[in-house]
């Protein structure tokens, strides 16, 4: 091992045990933990970096920690309390609703209440749960969503792409018809490419033929 190897292997060791402790805090919030964590993520890759093209690692992880901490999600009280009244608000209706590793809160909306067979017209039960949704984002601007639809294996590509586009924009045109701001809203369709579950059978297909929603809050 080269003198150069270990003056950086040491630094990054350090720098990933501080970012660890710092995310571990008990005594800090989660917005505080999240940027903790970002930036000492980000501090080990810039010193990374640094060393790469020639220049001090010291330098680089301070540059990758404001990155790094600029660049990443927060969990804030807003987005708790957002996520417990999505799942009072879809209860029973076979919607999951759950927080990410990098902090954005994901409905999974399944075909059944939202999209008849071929179409990309939203079914009354989806409105149900869009509805509520729409009401907190206009409550709080910063907030970005991005919304994907998703098709089972059934069918070929040049239906089934399509589809997945049309079914996420229809949703996106929905929560604009609620307030919601379309610059905020990003769309795209996957198609049968990203299943979730097994599509040799018809239970696996229903939950492949999805919409999912992702909602973030960034850092800056």
């Amino acid at each position: 091992m080269n003198s150069s190897y270990r003056s950086i292997h040491r630094p990054l060791w350090a720098l990933a045990a501080s970012a660890l402790m710092l995310g571990g805090c008990a005594n800090m919030t989660a917005e505080q933990q999240g940027t903790a964590q970002g930036a000492g993520i980000g501090a080990a890759s810039g010193a990374v970096l640094g060393a790469v093209v020639g220049g001090r690692a010291g330098t680089g992880a301070v540059i990758g920690g404001v990155l790094g901490a600029v660049a990443g999600n927060i969990w804030s009280k807003r987005m708790e309390e957002r996520k417990q009244a999505m799942e009072q608000a879809t209860q029973g209706t076979g919607v999951e609703v759950s927080r990410t590793a990098d902090n954005q809160l994901k409905l999974n909306i399944p075909n059944d209440i939202s999209f008849d067979i071929n179409s990309y017209a939203i079914k009354p039960q989806l409105r149900g749960v869009l509805d509520p949704f729409a009401a907190s984002l206009r409550e709080d601007p910063r907030t970005r969503l991005m919304i994907v639809g998703h098709t089972d294996s059934t069918g070929n590509d040049a239906i089934n792409n399509p589809l997945s586009v049309e079914r996420a924009q229809s949703v996106r045109d929905y929560l604009a018809t609620r307030g919601v701001a379309v610059g905020r809203i990003e769309t795209a369709g996957r198609g049968k490419n990203e299943p979730v579950a097994d599509n040799a059978t018809e239970s696996g297909r229903a939950q492949n033929r999805r919409v999912e929603i992702s909602l973030r809050e960034p850092e800056a």
